[in-house]
C-alpha cells in the first residue's frame, strides 16, 4: 500500500509538472527533490516493529494512518481558445489555440505584425514554423524562428495566454 501511494504521489507531481510548466526550471528542480525527499525519509523513518518478509518498507507513523489515493488533476479543457494581443514595435500578434482530448490540435494566427510589408513577410514566413513546433512540442516552449525574435516572442506568448485560459 506504501508503495501504491508513493506511486500515486510521483504521477500526481509529473501531472503538476506537465501542467504547470511555465514555473520553468525551478518547478522541475524543487520537484525532483520533492519526489526523492520521500524516499530518503522512508529509508531512516521510525519504524514500529519488523516488516513483514523484510522489504525494508516502514510502516506509518501512526498506527490509524491509512493510506489515500492523490487526485490527480484534470486536464485542459476542450475548444478553442484565443490568446491575449501581444504588441510589438511592428504590430500586434495573437493567435487562437484549438484544444481536443487534452492536446492542442490547431494553432491559428488571428492577427501578425503588420507594420510594413517587411514585418508582414518575416510573420508570413515565421508563423507556419511556430504553429508546427507549438504542435509538436505540445507547449510554448519552442526555439525562436531566426529573423523573426519579435514576432516569435509576440507569438508564443499568446499561445502561452490560450493554453493557461484552457487549463494547460
Amino acid at each position: 500500500m506504501r508503495t501504491r501511494a508513493l506511486l500515486g504521489s510521483i504521477f500526481g507531481s509529473v501531472a503538476v509538472l506537465v501542467i504547470g510548466w511555465q514555473a520553468g526550471e525551478a518547478v522541475l528542480a524543487s520537484s525532483s527533490t520533492t519526489i526523492s525527499e520521500p524516499q530518503a525519509s522512508g529509508t531512516t523513518g521510525d519504524t514500529t516493529g519488523g516488516t513483514a518478509g523484510g522489504t525494508g518498507t516502514t510502516s506509518p507513523t501512526s498506527p490509524d494512518a491509512t493510506p489515500t489515493e492523490t487526485p490527480v488533476a484534470s486536464g485542459p479543457s476542450d475548444g478553442t481558445y484565443t490568446g491575449s494581443s501581444v504588441a510589438t514595435r511592428f504590430g500586434d500578434v495573437q493567435v487562437a489555440v484549438t484544444v481536443a482530448n487534452g492536446t492542442i490540435t490547431d494553432v491559428t494566427a488571428v492577427q501578425l505584425t503588420d507594420a510594413d510589408g517587411r514585418s508582414v513577410q518575416i510573420s508570413n514566413r515565421a508563423a507556419p514554423m511556430l504553429r508546427d513546433e507549438v504542435l509538436a512540442s505540445q507547449s510554448a516552449r519552442v526555439a525562436n524562428v531566426s529573423g523573426a525574435t519579435y514576432t516569435t516572442q509576440a507569438y508564443l506568448s499568446s499561445v502561452q495566454s490560450a493554453l493557461d485560459a484552457a487549463g494547460f
